[in-house]
């Protein structure tokens, strides 16, 4: 009964770890990076 709500206090501990120690905004420079990086090759396999 009490495994969903231990998962999530875990996930959201983790997250809240990640996301006030800077690691949130280097993940999200790579993230924008690499959608772009991903963008270019599917308009190149368009043509």
């Amino acid at each position: 009964m009490l495994r969903w709500p231990l998962v999530f206090l875990i996930a959201a501990l983790v997250a809240g770890v990640l996301g006030f120690s800077g690691v949130a905004a280097a993940a999200t420079n790579i993230a924008i990076i690499l959608f772009f990086v991903f963008g270019a090759l599917f308009l190149i396999a368009l043509l």
